[in-house]
């Protein structure tokens, strides 16, 4: 079936390179730096851009995050509305502020581009979160909808994507300053893992800890279960991600798929991007499925 626009994202949707390309669906990279050096959020692109990443942490470097600037969004969009209408779902503002440079760009470009139609919408969502929406919004594309049509849809099920997740390493949080130095001891020397979600505006929040990832894992099956559309009876999509712990990742694997028989296809299983990682560090796991209205949390 003929599409009727171009969908677009960023690479915080911690997919691979590959599968966004098999979906013919244009990517904006993001980029950290470390000692003044830029590198490239590049979904995997680079065997050995994930690795590399990670000997950057584990020697104490503190990678740097920045918005994507007004110009780079120009840029994208531009080479994109030169093929047709867009509809680019950015990353939650929750986490970063470049949505508010992509709508400025897209306000520019519309002067410029009169008859053609660009529209910018804040996912509130993040990693494979934000993966899950934009993989949904290509479906809607392939299926023959509108730009307008699908645009709808991501506004009414963008806070239905649930991000449950937990972390068995506070190391960055500490780093990053998300935790204090005390916590992070405590928490490493009691094996404590904070269970974490996405709130109603994209922000990450802690709500709970156990001790240990088996009720670590349980705890997270748990919410999935009282949150999913349709409970254990659950048939829609799940991506599963992790930073650094596929060990973990297959913990949580094994009991989705005891306790959701329905799912639709197989857990897709991903990586955390250097982005999303800058700030979790290795040792999260974070599990993404749609289901009611996403709590708003203080």
């Amino acid at each position: 079936m003929e599409r009727k626009f171009i969908l677009s994202c960023c690479s915080t949707v911690d997919l691979p390179y590959s599968y966004m390309q098999s979906r013919d669906i244009p990517v904006l990279f993001y980029t950290y730096v470390v000692d003044g050096q830029e590198y490239v959020d590049d979904m995997g692109c680079d065997p050995e851009a994930l690795p590399r990443f990670y000997r950057f942490l584990e020697a104490g470097k503190l990678p740097q995050t920045s918005q994507i600037n007004v110009g780079t969004y120009l840029d994208f969009f531009e080479a994109q509305l030169e093929k047709g209408d867009l509809l680019h779902i950015a990353f939650t503002s929750g986490q970063s502020g470049s949505v508010h440079n992509a709508v400025a760009a897209a306000k520019l470009l519309q002067e410029k581009y009169p008859d053609k139609k660009l529209v910018v919408i804040d996912s509130l969502c993040s990693s494979s979160g934000y993966g899950l929406l934009v993989d949904a919004a290509a479906d809607l594309r392939d299926s023959g909808a509108t730009l307008e049509e699908t645009a709808r849809w991501v506004l009414e099920n963008r806070n239905k994507v649930h991000h449950q997740f937990f972390s068995s390493n506070m190391t960055q949080f500490h780093r990053t300053g998300r935790v204090s130095g005390t916590a992070a001891m405590v928490a490493t020397i009691m094996n404590i893992c904070p269970i974490m979600r996405l709130d109603d505006q994209g922000a990450i929040k802690a709500y709970s800890k156990v001790r240990g990832k088996k009720k670590a894992v349980e705890t997270t099956v748990n919410a999935m279960e009282q949150h999913a559309q349709g409970g254990r009876d659950y048939d829609q999509r799940c991506f599963v991600c992790h930073s650094r712990c596929p060990e973990d990742a297959a913990l949580l694997i094994t009991a989705l798929e005891e306790r959701f028989p329905h799912l639709k296809g197989k857990i897709r299983l991903c990586d955390i991007g250097t982005i999303i990682g800058s700030h979790s560090g290795p040792g999260t796991v974070a599990v993404f499925f749609l289901g009611d209205e996403r709590p708003t949390m203080d």
